[in-house]
């Protein structure tokens, strides 16, 4: 039996999914007249027009609370309607964590991922929420920021989808639909310098620049305050020199860093502290299962614990 795709579209209300699904479904590739089932976990002031969808062979459901989204319903669905293809139009306050920990009733799989949201309110969101946002970007593939201007924190914005995600893709458009684009960020360390020396403070900004613009650090060397990481599932002379960076509240808190390769590397012990001195190359990484940032030692000095370990990407 084939799968079934579900699509899954989150954002908090107003931020502008309706308007973005609606145009996937009725003007894109999706419009071909197999059965689509479109299931609507909140309303908003935008409304879809219902006669061209049940010309396109699209059915609409509405659910109106969070514990009535839930397997077993999907279920339902697929059994009853026996459609082609799902789309969700999720409601941005739910947790969907449960659909990636291998929940989904059998049949249905996972497509897509996208997460749109209204940049005009989103360091409203940032500010008091930042629990939720966590949430709403942990799983997603892409985050479409709209009504965004030139004038907005777009890098800022950016690094709050990537310090959650760092796979996500992120795209910024104005009120038009038309792209726009924040250009590349000047880090606040001299990339021309013989060797890049980051402060506590610019280690998030860097690791997340690292994995955005390999292009610009290949063959850089970089120096940097470090919390060793080692494993005996790593391959000789490997290991990870990183820092615990708060994601989005205390409760968040994740060790990030790029795997070392380094002749040194027996001499170091798991969290132990170190500056470390490495140079940058984009390569494959058995460690990644695909081409990454990858730091080749130079070398290295003991250090003392910081008084504070934790490190920002903000």
């Amino acid at each position: 039996m084939a799968s079934i795709p579900l699509y899954l579209i989150n954002g908090f209300l107003e931020a502008g999914k309706t308007t973005f699904l609606e145009d996937v479904l009725l003007n894109g590739d999706f419009a071909d007249g197999q059965k689509t089932l479109l299931i609507l976990c909140e309303e908003g002031e935008v409304e879809y027009n219902q006669s061209a969808l049940t010309n396109l062979n699209m059915l609409s459901l509405t659910v109106d609370e969070e514990q009535q989204f839930s397997a077993s319903f999907l279920n339902d669905c697929v059994k009853k309607y026996r459609p082609k293809r799902v789309f969700v139009e999720m409601n941005g306050m739910w947790d969907p964590s449960w659909m990636f920990e291998q929940r989904l009733p059998a049949g249905l799989e996972i497509a897509q991922v996208i997460t749109i949201v209204d940049a005009s309110t989103f360091q409203v969101y940032v500010n008091n929420m930042k629990g939720i946002l966590s949430n709403l970007f942990a799983n997603t593939e892409m985050v479409i920021f709209n009504r965004a201007t030139e004038v907005m924190p777009l890098h800022s914005f950016r690094r709050a989808v990537r310090g959650v995600n760092p796979r996500a893709m992120v795209y910024f458009e104005d009120a038009d639909g038309n792209p726009v684009d924040p250009g590349m960020e000047e880090p606040p360390y001299d990339l021309n310098a013989d060797v890049i020396r980051l402060d506590d403070m610019d280690y998030g900004l860097w690791y997340l620049d690292v994995s955005d613009n390999p292009q610009r650090y290949e063959g850089k060397k970089v120096r940097f305050l470090a919390k060793i990481m080692k494993s005996r599932r790593f391959p000789e002379n490997t290991f990870i020199p990183g820092r615990n960076v708060m994601t989005c509240c205390e409760n968040d808190i994740r060790f990030v860093g790029y795997v070392c390769r380094a002749d040194f590397a027996d001499q170091l012990k798991s969290r132990q502290w170190v500056w470390i001195t490495a140079e940058i190359h984009e390569e494959y990484a058995r460690e990644y299962g695909e081409e990454g940032p990858v730091l080749r030692g130079i070398s290295f000095e003991e250090a003392e614990k910081p008084e504070d370990e934790v490190v920002y990407f903000n």
